[in-house]
């Protein structure tokens, strides 16, 4: 009897098999088991045992290569061959399936071949199938048999809540298309659910098909029947796992689709049989990264899809820059090292619709919200693509910005502010962190932030208080009871000359620098600038436009303009324009003003620099008198300029008694901002369980990064161990954003999560500081009057540290100043140490203490010391130790 050879592709029954041509699986044949039958799935309800018996050879045979005989046919309509199926494992079917109980051998079987082998093998059958009916095997069993199978989900999302995030083991039942599928889930031994599945994250080329709502057939797209082929060979009838996403429109089921060897949503975006599907992004979440890598590999090898796509626009990597103005919350200006200046858009996203009347109020908060993270600093760009142009507008590069590693964009989204962009499938012209952004932008519709709440923000109106000089006149009598008032540079006029936002206040303001003439700009392109006018312009917009600023009003213009002294970053800016060259003293108002000495300096330095309008500035040729007094100090009679200090805001956390130095807290948005955050997040992680109940795993060791609780407030700090006592189970722990240390039980230690709040996330921020040009005593007890003294003139107080020396290590000598005081390095706290008598200038000076205070600090601190040794303050109440 001839042996043929196929493949099996699907099994319709117990007792029936599709079998596909080993060389061309195109061509097909049925082949039903000789002289069985099995029971049959039917829509309108299985009949008992129907699916177990299938599934009994749908497990043996589905995908392999089987040899199979044909015994007989039966010719009755299409031609159908019985006969008997080999396996490679060695079994025959339907013998198995006849001991196991699955079959029955057919009533007629007898006639359906009366040869003397086929007699033989059906007395064998019988044998086999009395003992599997002795044994109650399968269909023989009492019980058990029934399975209730629906074929519709009446309600879709309610499936998806009781079913998502717990994968059902399912199989494919039929192939329509690369991303659709019909799968019967077994939810249990009893429940099967079958529907259509489509595959979640991808959009595969559509297969041929009629339109129901109109009857015209739709042609296949290219390369559907290649994807179609790819998934059928894989997953027809195979055992899966169905992990249930989310609902399409239509109420069908959104699933990702587990083959034994992974997902096949990303064997088929490898193979360039399908594309990425923006739509289920946020049910995926992360998952839609791995499927963005497997689409972008095929992309890149130009298979499937991608073949013949254009070559996409290189990006250009990661670039520095700085960000000089927000356009609005989608468009800012920035300037890269060479200093060329460009508008970009942030990729992805779309700032609050001016047209949309929920929207729209949001767009001056957003807007704010930017200007707060970016303006002025310096950041990383990566380019995504770039806009053409369009409409009046020039061609733009759409970017990512990151600062401090972290994506702008998202964090705009996260707050409510934009909205995500759906990109054409075609488009990839993106941010690579789209799916990010859609999940942020999910997330916050959900919670109703920023432009999602149904309440619109604080309308935030600005009086014009430089309208009319009336206006001025009132306004300019409470400002000018106030110091430093906080304010936004709105608009720069030119290079003295801008219009200021008071947000306490609700006041905008015309705001003109004192004592300083800048040269006027054009205002537009009929009008000439003076010499250095443009420049000065230009120079007041890199360093002031849309930055926080203080400015104190001195007075007012004849009509409403405010006159004062502007300052950023702590300097005032005329003084800055001064050096620059870019502007000139006018005498009589910086006599007003109080700041004759250092304009008239700050001038004297940008004529011997010979800076801006001073290029050609003969010192010889002068109808002024030069005043040496109002000169910056040389150095051995040079003219060398002095060095530049560095000035930085501190707050003081602990003094160390046996060293007398201080632990430091730098503050700026990047450092105490970030500390907040983290102390929070700290704070809320160990108060909410498993956190909350961690120990130690073991003994800490010196070096070891913990957790620790504090035993003055009972709050957990980052730490540090430095010495570890086993048989008391106490350790010396070194708390690293404070500086101060405490020797505490392991019963106060937690294991520090690295990951989150290690010091690669937050390096620790107490660094090490020692007062400069100081020698403190020896003795206890004016030790500890010297701590009791930096206690009271420090705590709790924003202080700034000049900078005189930094040590290899990190560690800081500095001078010590308190902001609110005014005087110089005469007034410093280094000062007031030595004039109440709390330290000695130091009688061993270092290089660098010998060369920056010889010319002054160290003769007006010695000045201090005579002062305390002759009242007999502190350490000199017996005499001159200094003697001893």
């Amino acid at each position: 009897m001839p042996v043929s050879q196929a493949k099996v592709k699907s099994v319709l029954s117990g007792d029936t098999l599709v079998l596909a041509s080993v060389n061309n699986p195109e061509q097909e044949r049925l082949l039903s088991l000789a002289f069985v039958s099995a029971p049959r799935l039917r829509r309108e309800g299985d009949e008992p045992y129907a699916f177990q018996s299938r599934d009994f050879i749908r497990r043996m045979t589905v995908g392999k290569v089987i040899q199979f005989t044909i015994l007989y046919s039966i010719p009755t309509g299409a031609k159908r061959d019985y006969g008997r199926v080999y396996l490679q494992s060695g079994e025959i079917l339907p013998d198995s399936s006849i001991s196991e109980g699955w079959v029955k051998l057919r009533d007629d079987a007898s006639r359906k071949d009366d040869s003397d082998g086929s007699k033989e093998l059906l007395d064998s059958f019988q044998l086999l199938e009395e003992k599997a009916r002795s044994a109650l095997k399968g269909l023989w069993s009492s019980s058990g048999g029934n399975i209730q199978t629906s074929y519709e989900i009446p309600d879709s999302k309610a499936f998806v809540e009781k079913w998502k995030g717990k994968p059902l083991e399912s199989i494919v039942e039929k192939v329509f298309a690369g991303d659709r599928m019909i799968v019967r889930m077994m939810l249990s031994p009893t429940e099967h659910v079958q529907t259509m599945v489509v595959v979640g994250g991808i959009k595969a080329p559509a297969t041929k098909r009629t339109n129901p709502s109109d009857g015209k057939e739709q042609p296949a797209e290219p390369l559907s029947h290649e994807s179609y082929q790819f998934v059928e060979t894989r997953l027809l009838q195979r055992t899966v796992k169905v992990d249930v996403l989310g609902t399409t429109p239509q109420g069908g089921l959104i699933c990702t689709v587990l083959h034994p060897n992974g997902s096949i949503a990303e064997f088929l975006l490898k193979a360039g049989l399908a594309r990425c599907s923006d739509f289920h992004s946020n049910m995926l979440g992360g998952a839609m990264s791995t499927l963005r890598k497997a689409e972008k590999q095929a992309r890149d090898a130009r298979v499937g899809v991608f073949k013949g796509l254009a070559q996409a626009r290189s990006s250009a990597g990661e670039t520095d820059a700085t960000i000089t103005r927000i356009q609005t919350a989608d468009t800012v200006y920035l300037r890269d090292k060479s200093g060329e200046e460009k508008r970009a858009s942030l990729s992805s996203i779309r700032q609050p619709k001016p047209t949309d009347p929920k929207q729209a109020p949001f767009s001056v908060d957003a807007k704010e919200f930017l200007r707060k993270k970016l303006i002025g600093k310096h950041v990383k760009i990566i380019t995504d693509g770039q806009k053409a142009a369009s409409e009046g507008y020039e061609a733009r590069d759409v970017v990512t910005v990151l600062l401090n590693e972290k994506n702008v964009a998202l964090q705009l989204v996260e707050a409510g502010y934009v909205s995500v962009i759906r990109h054409r499938q075609d488009d990839q012209d993106r941010s690579p962190a789209y799916d990010d952004l859609l999940a942020a932008e999910a997330t916050a519709q959900a919670e109703q932030r920023g432009m999602w709440s149904p309440k619109p923000p604080a309308a935030k109106n600005y009086q014009d208080y430089s309208e009319t000089l009336q206006k001025a006149k009132i306004q300019s009598s409470v400002l000018q009871r106030q110091k430093k008032i906080p304010a936004i540079v709105d608009y720069v006029k030119g290079g003295s000359r801008f219009t200021v936002l008071i947000p306490r206040e609700n006041a905008k303001l015309t705001f003109l620098l004192s004592g300083i003439r800048a040269p006027r700009s054009a205002r537009n392109a009929n009008e000439k600038s003076e010499p250095f006018g443009q420049e000065a312009h230009d120079f007041a917009n890199r360093r002031c436009m849309q930055r926080d600023v203080e400015i104190d009003v001195e007075a007012i213009d004849k009509v409403g303009g405010f006159i004062g002294t502007l300052y950023i970053n702590r300097e005032n800016f005329a003084k800055l324009l001064l050096e620059e060259g870019l502007a000139s003293v006018h005498a009589y108002s910086a006599e007003q003003s109080g700041s004759a000495n250092e304009f008239f300096a700050a001038e004297e330095r940008a004529k011997a620099a010979k800076n801006g309008m001073w290029h050609d500035y003969d010192p010889s040729i002068t109808d002024g008198v030069e005043d040496l007094s109002l000169a910056e100090p040389t150095t051995n009679g040079g003219d060398a300029a002095p060095e530049k200090k560095d000035y930085r805001d501190v707050l003081v956390t602990h003094i160390d008694s046996t060293t007398m130095h201080l632990k430091l807290q730098m503050i700026g948005t990047s450092t105490s901002g970030a500390l907040t955050g983290l102390m929070s997040a700290f704070a809320t992680h160990h108060r909410s369980p498993p956190s909350s109940e961690k120990t130690l795993p073991g003994p800490p060791k010196a070096g070891d990064y913990v957790s620790a609780r504090f035993s003055e407030d009972e709050q957990w700090y980052r730490g540090r161990i430095r010495r570890n006592d086993r048989e008391a189970k106490k350790a010396d722990v070194l708390f690293i954003d404070y500086g101060n240390s405490e020797t505490l039980p392991w019963s106060e230690l937690r294991p520090l999560n690295p990951t989150t709040f290690g010091v690669q996330k937050l390096r620790p921020q107490a660094v090490d500081a020692g007062l400069s040009f100081l020698q403190f005593p020896t003795s206890k007890e004016y030790l500890d009057d010297a701590v009791r003294f930096l206690q009271d003139v420090t705590d709790g107080k924003q202080l700034v540290a000049s900078v005189d020396f930094e040590e290899k290590d990190g560690g800081l000598w500095i001078t010590l100043f308190d902001a609110e005081r005014e005087g110089g390095e005469d007034e410093s706290i280094n000062a007031a140490v030595v004039e109440e008598g709390c330290a000695m200038v130091s009688r061993k000076l270092k290089n660098w203490e010998s060369r920056r205070g010889e010319a002054k600090v160290l003769p007006s601190l010695r000045q201090k010391e005579e002062a305390a040794k002759g009242e007999k303050r502190g350490m000199w109440e017996y005499g001159d130790i200094s003697e001893d």
